[in-house]
């Protein structure tokens, strides 16, 4: 090893200071090669030498031999923090991919750089890793293409924020592989799966009512039917809705459940919590109450919420909840409040008498 060193000590002060590229190529081959027999081994100092002279011969070499350097760099579980920025940079995805897909020596900061400034080809390596944070992820589903985004969601190492999903929903519903490969997460919080699923199957509905209109009604309970079905899986599968179904029905019997609960819940943007205190409060079944949350509409919530006596400022915690990462505009919730102070109780409740006989013809009724 010591002899290596030097011998190479002494390549390295005729070629740093010869313009022969060719000569560089070499050495820096020479250079990799030493840093992964020593790899493991090394002190931070000589680290940190490795990556001065390996940053100084990178940037004047051919492509072919930038993209062989970084196969190598890839692999390596300690390489120098400087040559794998650089390398990860690459405009060349032949030289960048390599890191960008494997390298643990990467940080969030200098993947966010990529994500946000390089090639769909660099956000598709990107997408590969192992494990990306949040923060990666909220960039791959907003710029990436349709493969990128596949890719991302398919990819169970990564993880994703509310926007994320919401993004990742909402791309889904033009893109029927991307809602196979979203729906198919194990993590995906439950609004955003029903959500998924509304989308879906009105585009079913819209479809095969079209094919036959006199099968609309026929149709139409269907996916009701299947609606309701899934829902009440989804709910069976999801240890937060328990909890959250057994603390709301306990204030419920204890005769603690009112509209100061129901507002601290969507406060805190509780979904679950909210869901149940609602559908309990004015006696509607929590598959109706999840479809008004996942609607793009929000006259059928502003309804509820009229017909038990919500106060506007209890409503409007309720509608910002139904939002989510959706944009909404101050004027658009000046618009619910005027429809909010105009719908008359009795109105919102014969509203309400009307859902319930509709849900019963579909669906057995549950809490």
């Amino acid at each position: 090893m010591a002899s290596a060193q030097q011998a190479l000590i002494d390549d390295l002060e005729h070629v740093i200071t010869d313009k022969n590229i060719g000569d560089r190529a070499a050495i820096l081959r020479r250079v990799a090669d030493l840093f992964v027999v020593a790899s493991g081994k090394l002190s931070d100092e000589q680290v940190a030498l490795f990556d001065d002279v390996m940053s100084r011969l990178l940037e004047e070499i051919e492509t072919s031999s930038r993209a062989a350097f970084g196969h190598v760099m890839a692999t390596v579980p300690d390489a120098p923090p400087r040559i794998i920025r650089m390398l990860a940079l690459d405009d060349v995805i032949d030289v960048a991919g390599p890191i960008l897909a494997h390298s643990g020596q990467l940080d969030d900061a200098t993947l966010l750089e990529s994500a946000k400034t390089k090639s769909q080809a660099h956000l598709l390596a990107i997408s590969q890793r192992k494990t990306l944070a949040e923060s990666v992820t909220d960039v791959l589903v907003e710029r990436g293409d349709q493969q990128v985004v596949l890719s991302a969601a398919g990819n169970h190492g990564a993880a994703f924020s509310e926007f994320g999903y919401s993004t990742l929903v909402l791309r889904s519903s033009s893109d029927d592989d991307l809602a196979a490969r979203t729906w198919s997460r194990p993590e995906i919080p439950r609004q955003h799966l029903l959500k998924l699923f509304a989308d879906a199957s009105e585009s079913v509905k819209n479809k095969l009512t079209s094919a036959d209109p006199r099968k609309a009604n026929q149709i139409l309970e269907i996916v009701a039917q299947a609606s309701h079905q899934i829902q009440t899986r989804a709910r069976e599968k999801s240890a937060g809705y328990a909890a959250a179904h057994a603390h709301v029905q306990s204030l419920h019997v204890a005769g603690g459940l009112g509209e100061p609960q129901l507002a601290e819940f969507a406060g805190a943007g509780k979904f679950d919590e909210t869901v149940v205190a609602l559908s309990i409060l004015c006696d509607l079944p929590i598959s109706l109450i999840e479809r008004a949350f996942v609607s793009e509409q929000s006259d059928q919530i502003i309804v509820i919420a009229k017909a038990i006596g919500l106060s506007w400022e209890t409503a409007k915690a309720v509608l910002l909840l139904q939002a989510g990462t959706k944009i909404s505009s101050p004027h658009k919730f000046d618009q619910h409040f005027e429809t909010f102070t105009r719908l008359k109780p009795e109105t919102a409740k014969k509203a309400i008498q009307f859902y319930r006989l509709r849900e019963r013809a579909v669906a057995p009724r549950t809490h």
